[in-house]
């Protein structure tokens, strides 16, 4: 998934606004593969170098947070060849990329239903997130059997479990005891959410966790989205101003306060 990369190859500008965690639906792959005459499975092996591309950009950048969404919990209703081969492919990645992850000092964890894979997927996926629990510069999420809705209604079965267990007050249901029960608590949430391949919707990924999330959507297939393409998407989130909910005179006001603070 990634190379041997250096963080502080590219220092990004003095104030400039790098997002803390990108989330990324990588589509495109079987459009990609169909352009060029080949079976979809070619175009799913081809998208693990942009995922290796986007991981050591994530780090040069200093992007805390990358989260991607490998397999949807509706991915199973594709045909069942193409569903083996993605299971064989997450094998082999887990196996021959782990080494990297631990030398370029990348945090590996998924999130999702994982009980539903075979149990040869489920020891890689356990081994590789223990060798690489230590690792700080970038933490590295693979979302898989993973639905927004999963999430949601898995957080709300455990605040129910919670209450009735007597372990927590149903006064004190809020939106924070909520998101705590959800997959990644102890992370940002996304700020920049990313989809590739020329959809415009959010197919169920992380809805909860992307309520404020700056949304950038690209026509460029997955395999053809390289550093280059990635970091037109960090200029983009650069560029725009994020309110949550206030005015954009407020915005600029507590912006200036912060930089006369600096100074």
């Amino acid at each position: 998934m990634v190379e041997t990369v250096k963080p502080a190859i590219l220092i990004p500008e003095p104030n400039r606004r790098v997002p803390r965690h990108v989330a990324i639906i990588m589509d495109g792959n079987g459009r990609w593969a169909k352009q060029r005459h080949r079976p979809r499975t070619h175009g799913h092996r081809e998208g693990v170098k942009s995922v290796r591309a986007v991981v050591e950009e994530s780090v040069r950048q200093g992007v805390g947070t990358l989260t991607l969404f490998a397999f949807s919990s509706e991915n199973w209703q594709r045909p069942r060849s193409e569903v083996n081969i993605l299971m064989e492919l997450f094998i082999s990645a887990l196996r021959d990329e782990v080494h990297r992850l631990i030398e370029n000092d990348v945090r590996l964890r998924v999130i999702g239903e994982l009980s539903a894979f075979p149990e040869k997927l489920q020891h890689g996926i356990r081994d590789a997130e223990a060798l690489t629990a230590n690792n700080a510069a970038l933490n590295l999420q693979v979302a898989a059997n993973y639905g927004g809705r999963w999430d949601i209604t898995r957080a709300a079965r455990a605040l129910v479990a919670d209450v009735l267990a007597g372990r927590l007050d149903q006064a004190a249901i809020d939106e924070q005891a909520f998101a705590q029960r959800l997959s990644f608590p102890d992370l940002p949430e996304p700020d920049l959410f990313i989809r590739t391949g020329g959809e415009r919707r959010l197919s169920n990924f992380v809805l909860w966790q992307s309520a404020y999330a700056e949304l950038y959507f690209t026509d460029v297939l997955w395999p053809d989205f390289d550093e280059e393409a990635f970091r037109h998407a960090l200029d983009d989130f650069a560029r725009r101003q994020r309110r949550f909910g206030r005015t954009s005179e407020q915005v600029d006001a507590r912006a200036a306060v912060r930089a006369y603070g600096r100074g």
